[in-house]
């Protein structure tokens, strides 16, 4: 089997670039990791992050995309330099995934999809959700109609952020809502399409002083009725309570934590997780039924970058076509308050 000659570009402070890395060397039969590029400050704002590079060497983001052997690029910047050099390796002719969700500008997302359209080549997206076993199961349940007809879908993601993080909020138009909400709205928009009306309702609690938005919320309204994503940078406790809800006229199916991860410890793998649902069914009694069950451990990011390896062999059709990414795009900074979008 052919393997696929890739290389990294980017560290982010927030996101999930030393992820990507190491999930790509846990499949050397897959793919061949040429090396990476630092760009930006990275060197001193991700000194912290950079072991993972032992072993590898350093690049310029020249010879990455000079070189016609390497076929795929992981873009793995801040999100606010995301899109320039998504950019330039589209313009290299290069296989993409990038981390989610893009830089804060339309017009050069806009740019890029044009682009990787003209060049036929393979603009992959870190949301990892959509690679969740139990997520993705339920979203295929729902748009098949096994839940009945659904008019809301409630989507949180919350988490404890330290000062700093919640100051670099900030740098966003939404703050919370673009960098943690673009994972829920994916998930309501792949359930029920794309909405008819948007309010945004971010704001900031204040609280310890820091006043960048970093409690976000938005209703995605539909003829039917209406969605809500909420996320937050100071819920204690958040990470355990981030779930999806899907109502149905036939179930009502919950999906709570989204993900609990596995200490490596238990299992001897990094960055596993597992999923919990309980789904509540009308029967033709009339009566409830409730069920509970859990997901077999998963990986994070293996599927998705397995994923990618097959998309870019030509195996495999990416289904968030370039349009979708557009449109999901555009959503993303309705929610944020842009309202240019």
């Amino acid at each position: 089997m052919r393997k696929i000659r890739i290389a990294q570009i980017g560290m982010n402070r927030y996101s999930h670039a030393p992820e990507i890395f190491t999930t790509l060397k846990l499949h050397p039969e897959i793919f061949e990791l040429v090396g990476y590029a630092l760009v930006e400050d990275e060197h001193e704002t991700c000194a912290k992050k950079l072991n993972v590079f032992e072993g590898y060497p350093e690049l310029t983001v020249n010879e990455i995309l000079n070189d016609p052997t390497i076929e795929a690029v992981a873009v793995e910047t801040d999100e606010i330099h995301l899109l320039k050099y998504a950019q330039m390796a589209a313009d290299a002719g290069k296989h993409i995934h990038m981390e989610k969700p893009g830089s804060q500008n339309l017009v050069d997302f806009e740019r890029l999809i044009e682009t990787m359209k003209n060049s036929k080549k393979v603009f992959h997206t870190g949301y990892m959700y959509r690679y969740n076993p139990m997520i993705a199961k339920a979203i295929e349940r729902a748009r098949a109609g096994e839940l009945g007809t659904v008019y809301s879908v409630e989507a949180h993601m919350s988490r404890l952020d330290g000062r700093h993080t919640r100051e670099w909020f900030g740098s966003f138009r939404g703050g919370m809502m673009f960098y943690l909400g673009c994972h829920l709205i994916d998930l309501v928009v792949q359930i029920q399409g794309f909405p008819n009306k948007i309010i945004p309702l971010n704001t900031q609690t204040g609280i310890g002083g820091v006043h960048t938005e970093d409690l976000g919320f938005a209703v995605l309204q539909y003829e039917n009725g209406i969605s809500v994503v909420r996320m937050g940078g100071t819920e204690v406790g958040g990470f355990e309570r981030r779930q999806l809800v899907i109502c149905g006229s036939k179930s009502t199916l919950e999906i709570r934590p989204l993900e609990k991860t596995i200490p490596k410890a238990a299992i001897g793998k990094e960055y596993m997780m597992i999923t919990g649902q309980r789904e509540c069914a009308l029967r033709e009694s009339g009566e409830c039924q409730t069920t509970e069950c859990e997901s077999a451990p998963f990986q994070r990011y293996e599927n998705m970058l397995l994923a990618f390896a097959e998309m870019v062999r030509g195996n495999k059709e990416n289904p968030y076509t370039l349009d979708y990414e557009l449109e999901l795009f555009r959503t993303l900074m309705k929610c944020c308050g842009v309202a240019e979008a």
